[in-house]
């Protein structure tokens, strides 16, 4: 997609205040006034038209990586995706599944509670619950590929069976409870 990860005012067709720039009063106006740039309002729609959103990443600086991130910055607007009456259970996007689908580098036992690197599940907590929760979607359980590198073909062809075969059924998964991860 070559997305432009850079949060600015040029995400926005129309300009609230042109001497002061904050970006939530800005995404506020932009939804007021259909003033969000075609790249940003494309994505915007395939979030409102999904029934299930899997974002696929490696985990990076134990977190999504910058690109990731920059276009959750700029395409989960305030006024558009959340807004105070508009969050968790009353969020906007209620309804609908998510999923993270991601690679570490290390072993599970790494990523164990008391493992080299912490727990998985507090890693991806803020992604979870601060995100994708936080704007009403349903977290189904992460799909977590430990160490691909490190594994045989047949290890890695396994894994992606597996996942095909998760995948053939997703729409019957429950979410994941709150305050599991």
């Amino acid at each position: 997609m070559k997305f432009d990860p850079i949060s600015n005012r040029h995400n926005f067709t129309s300009t609230k205040d042109p001497d002061y720039f904050k970006q939530q009063i800005e995404e506020i106006h932009a939804t007021e006034v259909g003033g969000f740039i075609p790249e940003i309002e494309v994505e915007i729609q395939k979030l409102e038209w999904c029934d299930l959103t899997i974002w696929q990443f490696p985990l990076w600086w134990f977190s999504m990586p910058a690109i990731l991130k920059g276009w959750v910055d700029r395409v989960f607007a305030m006024g558009r995706v959340y807004d105070g009456g508009h969050i968790y259970e009353t969020g906007r996007f209620r309804g609908k599944k998510a999923m993270l689908s991601l690679t570490v580098g290390a072993t599970k036992d790494a990523y164990l509670e008391d493992g080299f690197n912490g727990d998985i599940d507090a890693i991806l907590r803020p992604i979870q619950r601060g995100i994708l929760e936080f704007t009403g979607f349903n977290v189904l359980s992460p799909h977590i590929v430990y160490a691909p590198v490190r594994q045989t073909d047949e290890v890695r062809q396994e894994i992606l069976d597996n996942f095909s075969r998760r995948l053939k059924t997703i729409e019957s998964e429950l979410p994941i409870a709150i305050g599991k991860y």
